[in-house]
Formats: structure tokens, C-alpha cells, sequence
């Protein structure tokens, strides 16, 4: 079907089917459904920092009288109402989403107040939602205070029978106090959480001086702050960068420290693990880093937790560096994590945008003056409303006989008193439905007294509304006393990034335990500091590998002479002396080295392992040489064509199972030779057995390439390669077991320049054109 077919399109209220482009109708559709999923479900409000489903979950709950006084409620009833009344999709959804906002490990400050099980750090799900209770937190309650004032819009909701909010008031700073995140079509956000206490004074610093820049703020923002707490390694300048575009990581890493044990015993006790790895799982990983003896230093790990994180690391000796141990457990587990920051937020709940720390801030400033300024108009209109009423009392009062009589003998009271006393229809009627109890309670003094009081308030709120110094100094007073609920001293457990944070002014909360920072700071690690090689346990091994790759490494060095036990149909191959520090090289036939840790080859009890589960070896390559690495020494490479180079051994090893290419060869010419450079000349062998020897000089240095010709031949190609010492001969084995050596004169004639043909290799040669067994 192609982009041009029509597709009918029924409209059942004109009973007839039009037609349209099926990349139109696909196209229109998929971008209501983009649309949909960017502004209704995935990405939060700059204003009070919620999503659509959160923001109707603390609705109901508000509308259930769940304060944080008040009882609990069971969670099935919330997501129940929920459901029905505002959100129409899956209660487990709606479910799992509240009990995330009750989660204090997953939420800097939690939203919902969660009784029973509601998951735990270990990743545990929380329980089934007939089985949990639920309130509003402090924080959700002054997200919603303004909600009876007119301090938001209201909207319909599914259907059309009930009206939810718009958007929360937000007194307090949801977004970037609790962080958000969330994947749309072509869109994502990731916004980590902050402390409060910071995050308004900042806001503070804002409306002082509109147009502080980011390097200020980030002096009252340092940088996140997370619930599982942790320490944050990013440098100052990456920070202020990241809060300038909006988009950056952070480096968050495990707090811990040593406790002695006596007798120079100890082991590391991690406190407090990154944020949103789960307990259970970074555990698991780290004891298969000590089964796979990638941290070889570390012989044990205990969970020892119980409402506090307590991880127990031993050493395998008490010799071992705490700081080695944790970079290398660092770079290998999720003790330390990249949280990435995508500000990607919804500005004035249409249009999605990634913004700075600054312009975040300024959408919530800007939404709590609007919230302010509609809150006094609202109570403004209250209080004409009531003054109004109040005149028609006092008016009554003083001609209180009258209003009755008009009252018991008039049929249509109502505008007679309002043409008599010259009231409104308002006034009227107020009187009319006044009880008579209350008629003892109209003293003209208290009515007196409550309107001047109306009237002192509501010049007040006039002033406040034509004034925007006025404005932004009452919004300044409103968020110091939000400060002063839910913020705490700045008490930073590592190192600050300047120390004129220290001189900050502190604010003291009433007592609440959220407050206080929990995330510190300390200097970036070095990446070169820690030598993983320098962890090894250094021990003699001997590493055995039979003509079909199997390989094995036997604990010391034995005699390479002795037989070694192979598969049927299997034989030796390679046979070498190393140490358990040492690095193991192969150079394949495609012209491919690879790098295995000798520390991690198989033990020899057995017959080993296939190197092709260790290495990406292809089936069709075969192995050329095998042997341990020394740092420093020069190889030679040559091809089956002839052609050949030096190479650094150094600049061979390969950091993945893939490998590295060093010699270019196109089949059907391959690899064939890989010895290491000793001597000052360089001997090859053709298959037409012709012998060649020329200066090493003449072959160039590479890291990589074909190289130049060593020797040239009519038929066939290289056999064999080798480098010697011109003064101590070229030298072979014979059948029977002994050496010759063909001295310098008797070389004489096989010495010629490099890519010559060469003579006939001199009596005795062995008939396999090998320099070597």
C-alpha cells in the first residue's frame, strides 16, 4: 500500500465516509498520540513540577480529607478514586505512582505519607494496594493551599462531571525540590532532586536581582541533592555548565569509610549507595566481580543493613590500600553513577523546552505571584462581598422594628426594604435570610468593628495589587516562611566548592527531619591514580594451549618439556612460563593481536577453556603465535605474500575481546609470522626453500600496515621468518636433536638487500622451511 492510498474515514454524525491520504491521516494521528504522551503524560509542569497523574492523585487525596492530620486511607479506595473521578487508566499505574511518591529513597521529600509496605531500597515491590494505607505529607498540603481561592484554573475532566486543577498553587518548590523523569515520543527529562532550603533561597537571590547570573545561583545551588544521599565528585565548572544549558551528568558516588577492627584488621562499611540503584542488585554484581577475581584484593561482601544501608567489604589482606580498593570497586560497580540532568520541562503547561536552572526557577517565581495576586483578588472580591452584606446589617439594626414590621405584614418584603432603606439586592436579601437567633448578635458596635477591620485588609490587598515592589517583597515573605518549614543548615559532609558558602546565613526548620543536605561534595578522583594491574596477586603459572585453542593456566612453573594431557584428537600447541600480573598476546592469521590477563585464564586442573569464548576469534582465523607480553621489545610480522614489518610489542595490546589490527592482509594472503625482534638481521625462507638475510635497518617501523617486501618469489610465498645476530650465525634444529649454526662467512652468500630472491638454502635445512621446531 503506498503513501497515496485513500482510506475511508466514517463520521457516524453525518452518516456518510469521506476519504484522505493514508501519510496524511497516519501522520495527523501519530502526532496527536506524540502530543498527547509529551503534555499528558511524561513530561512535568514547570510550575509545580507534576505530572497529570500525580497531580490527580494528590487532588483526590485532598478531596478525600486525607490531610496530614487527618486518617489513613486504604490505597485501593485512592487509586479507586483516582481512576473513576480524574485519571481513566490502569489502577496498577495509578498505584505504582503514588507509591513512588511515599517512597523516601526514590523522593527527596515525600509527597505521600505511606503506611504498610511500600517497597524498600533493596528494589522489593511495595505490597498490593488493598494492603496499604496513605495521607498527604506536609509538602503536598502547601502544593495545594490556594486551591478554594481561585488561585488556579480549573479544567473538566474526562467526562465532563467533575473539574480538577490545571495546575497545582505549588507553595512549595516541587520540581526542582523532588526532581522528575520521563521518556515522551522524541523527547525525555531527567531532572535530579534538590534541597529545598537551597533551592528557595536561590529563588530569593532571584527576585532580589532578576538577572543573577548561573555561577550565583549555583553558590546557593551547589549541585543535587539526593535521598540515598551519596557524594558527588563533578567539578564546579562542569556543574555550572550543566545548570547553564540544562542538559549534563553528575557523578554520585557511595559514602563509606574503615573501621578498625584491631590487631591492623579492618574492612569498609558503605553508608549511603548512589541514587536509584537497588541495594540487592549492586551487591549481587560486586560478589560476581570477587567470583570472576576482577578485584582480587577483595575477598568478601555482607549486607549488613537494617533501616540504615550498612555494607561490609573485606580485603583480602591488611596490607591492601582502602582507597585502591574502592576506585577499582568504583569503576566497576554501581558504587559510583553518572546521573544525567535533562531539564526538559513544560512551560506554562503547553509548550516542552530544556531549560536552565535559572529559567526554572523564574517559571516558579512567576507562577507563585500569579497565584499570590489571584488569591488577594479573590479575597478582595470576599471582602466587598461581606462589606456589602455588613451595611445591609447595620442598615437593619438601626431600623430594626421597621424591618420587622415590613417583614410580618408585607407579602413582598424584599423590595420595599430596598426602596425604604435604599438597599441592594444583595443587602435585602441577606436580611430576609438571616435566622432569628441571630438578630441578638446585631450590635452595632461589633458590626462596626468587623467592618473596619474589612476595610484595613482590603486597602491592604489594593495595595498589594498596584504595587509590584509590593508584590514581589510579600512572595519574598511567603517563601522564607516555606523555607523556614522544610529547610535546615546547610551541613555539607565532604568538601564545598567555595568557602563563602560557609558564611551563607543558615535557616533553622521547625524541627524537620527532611531538611538538612544529604548529598556532600569532594574533588573529582584522578582517572590515572589506580592501577587495576597493581591488584593482581603476582604468581608463577604456566600457560599450556593445544593446536585446537584450548588453553589453561597450571599454578607454577613446570618443565615445558614434560606431556601434557589433551582432548582426543587434540595436541600440544604452546607452552610458556608467566606470572598471574602478565598480559597474554595471540596474533591470528587475519593479522588481529588479542589480549587476554593472565590473572584470568583457566586454571589447569582440567583441559581449560576455548579461546574463542574469551576472544572474538572468527572460526576461519588461525592462531600464529601465542606467547607473554614484555613490555619495551619490538615483534616481527611478515605475510604469507612476503611482505613484513617491526612493530612496538607495546602498541600490539588490544583493551576488548575484538582485538587490534596491526597487519593489513587480503585473502588469500594471511598472517604467518610473529617473532620477537633480537639481533641485527633478519633471515626468511621461502616455500621454493630459497634463503634470504638482510640488514634489520632495512625494515621500516609501523603500528599498523602491509609493510615492504622482504623477499620476492616467482612461485609460492613466505615459509618462515626470523631475526638473528649477524657475528653469532644463523642458527636451526636438526632431526636429531642438535643445533646448526652457519657461521658469518658461510652466510655470504645469502647475504643480499632486502626483497631479493635469495639461494637455495644451505645442506641440512629442515624440509618443513622452519627456522624453529
Amino acid at each position: 500500500m503506498s503513501d497515496d492510498t485513500l482510506i475511508p474515514d466514517m463520521e457516524p454524525e453525518h452518516g456518510h465516509v469521506t476519504s484522505e491520504l493514508l501519510a496524511k491521516a497516519i501522520g495527523d494521528r501519530y502526532l496527536q498520540y506524540a502530543l498527547s504522551t509529551i503534555m499528558h503524560r511524561a513530561l512535568p509542569d514547570a510550575r509545580d513540577g507534576l505530572k497529570p497523574v500525580h497531580r490527580r492523585i494528590l487532588y483526590a487525596m485532598r478531596e478525600l480529607r486525607l490531610s496530614p492530620e487527618g486518617r489513613f486511607r486504604k490505597s485501593s479506595k485512592i487509586s479507586g478514586d483516582v481512576m473513576g473521578n480524574y485519571h481513566p487508566h490502569g489502577d496498577q499505574a495509578i498505584y505504582d505512582a503514588m507509591a513512588r511518591l511515599a517512597q523516601d529513597f526514590n523522593v527527596r521529600y515525600p509527597l505521600v505519607d505511606g503506611q504498610g509496605n511500600f517497597g524498600n531500597i533493596d528494589g522489593d515491590n511495595p505490597a498490593a494496594s488493598r494492603y496499604t494505607e496513605a495521607r498527604l505529607t506536609a509538602a503536598a498540603e502547601a502544593m495545594m493551599v490556594g486551591l478554594a481561592e481561585n488561585a488556579v484554573d480549573f479544567r473538566e475532566n474526562y467526562d465532563g462531571s467533575l473539574t480538577e486543577p490545571a495546575v497545582m498553587p505549588g507553595a512549595f518548590p516541587n520540581l526542582l525540590a523532588n526532581g522528575s523523569s520521563g521518556i515522551a515520543v522524541g523527547m525525555a527529562t531527567n531532572i535530579p532532586p534538590h534541597n529545598v532550603g537551597e533551592v528557595i533561597d536561590a529563588a530569593l537571590h532571584l527576585i532580589k536581582f532578576p538577572n543573577a547570573g548561573i555561577e550565583k545561583l549555583v553558590e546557593f545551588i551547589p549541585g543535587p541533592d539526593f535521598p540515598t544521599g551519596g557524594v558527588i565528585v563533578e567539578p564546579r565548572e562542569t556543574i555550572i555548565e550543566t545548570y547553564r544549558t540544562g542538559r549534563g551528568a553528575f557523578r554520585l558516588r557511595a559514602t563509606w569509610n574503615t573501621e578498625d577492627l584491631g590487631r591492623g584488621q579492618w574492612q569498609i562499611v558503605v553508608t549511603e549507595i548512589p541514587y536509584q540503584v537497588q541495594k540487592s542488585k549492586l551487591i549481587e554484581k560486586i560478589a560476581e566481580l570477587i567470583n570472576a577475581k576482577k578485584i582480587p584484593i577483595l575477598a568478601d561482601i555482607r549486607d549488613e543493613s537494617a533501616e540504615d544501608v550498612r555494607i561490609v567489604l573485606e580485603p583480602r589482606a591488611k596490607t591492601v590500600d582502602p582507597q585502591m580498593l574502592m576506585e577499582a570497586l568504583f569503576r566497576q560497580s554501581d558504587l559510583e553513577i553518572r546521573f544525567s540532568l535533562n531539564m526538559n520541562v513544560l512551560i506554562d503547561g503547553r509548550t516542552p523546552k530544556v531549560c536552565s536552572l535559572r529559567e526554572v526557577l523564574r517559571a516558579w517565581i512567576d507562577h507563585q505571584r500569579d497565584v499570590m495576586l489571584r488569591r488577594a483578588q479573590h479575597r478582595l472580591d470576599k471582602i466587598d462581598h461581606r462589606l456589602e452584606v455588613l451595611e445591609g446589617y447595620i442598615t437593619a439594626f438601626l431600623n430594626l422594628d421597621r424591618v420587622i414590621e415590613i417583614i410580618r405584614n408585607e407579602d413582598e418584603p424584599k423590595p420595599i426594604m430596598m426602596a425604604e432603606f435604599d438597599l441592594t439586592d444583595l443587602q435585602a436579601e441577606a436580611i430576609l435570610n438571616m435566622r432569628l437567633r441571630a438578630l441578638r448578635r446585631l450590635e452595632e458596635m461589633q458590626l462596626r468593628e468587623e467592618r473596619e477591620a474589612l476595610l484595613i485588609e482590603r486597602a491592604d490587598l489594593e495595595d498589594l495589587l498596584a504595587s509590584e515592589d509590593t508584590q514581589w517583597s510579600r512572595l519574598s515573605d511567603q517563601l522564607r516562611k516555606t523555607r523556614d518549614t522544610f529547610g535546615a543548615p546547610r551541613a555539607f559532609r565532604g568538601i564545598t566548592f567555595a568557602d563563602d558558602l560557609t558564611a551563607l546565613k543558615a535557616q533553622h526548620g521547625a524541627d524537620y527531619p527532611l531538611g538538612a543536605r544529604r548529598s556532600g561534595f569532594n574533588d573529582a578522583p584522578s582517572v590515572g591514580d589506580i592501577s587495576l594491574d597493581a591488584m593482581i596477586e603476582r604468581e608463577p603459572i604456566t600457560v599450556v594451549c593445544s593446536q585446537m585453542g584450548w588453553i589453561r593456566a597450571m599454578k607454577g612453573h613446570v618443565a615445558l618439556d614434560q606431556e601434557f594431557k589433551f582432548k582426543d584428537g587434540d595436541g600440544p600447541r604452546f607452552a610458556f612460563h608467566a606470572e598471574t600480573t602478565d598480559k597474554v598476546l595471540l596474533f591470528a592469521s587475519t593479522g588481529r593481536f588479542y589480549t587476554l590477563g593472565a590473572d584470568r585464564l583457566p586454571g589447569g586442573r582440567g583441559m581449560g577453556e576455548p579461546l574463542r569464548l574469551m576472544i572474538d576469534l572468527p572460526n576461519e582465523a588461525e592462531m600464529i603465535s601465542l606467547f607473554k607480553h614484555v613490555p619495551g621489545r619490538h615483534l616481527l610480522l611478515a605475510s604469507s605474500a612476503g611482505d613484513g614489518f617491526r612493530t612496538p610489542e607495546d602498541e600490539v595490546i588490544a583493551q576488548t575481546r575484538t582485538g587490534r589490527q596491526v597487519m593489513n592482509v587480503k585473502a588469500p594472503v594471511v598472517a604467518k609470522v610473529c617473532v620477537p625482534v633480537e639481533g641485527d638481521h633478519v633471515a626468511t625462507v621461502g616455500d621454493n626453500r630459497k634463503l634470504l638475510a638482510f640488514p634489520l635497518d632495512e625494515l621500516p617501523e609501523l603500528t599498523r600496515g602491509k609493510g615492504v617486501r622482504l623477499q620476492k618469489y616467482k612461485d609460492g610465498g613466505l615459509s618462515d621468518a626470523r631475526t638473528f645476530t649477524l657475528a653469532d650465525g644463523l642458527s636451526w634444529p636438526m632431526t636429531n636433536g642438535n643445533t646448526r649454526t652457519v657461521t658469518a662467512d658461510e652466510l655470504e652468500e645469502w647475504l643480499a638487500k632486502r626483497a631479493a630472491a635469495g639461494r637455495m638454502a644451505p645442506r641440512g635445512f629442515p624440509r618443513d622451511n622452519r627456522f624453529t621446531a
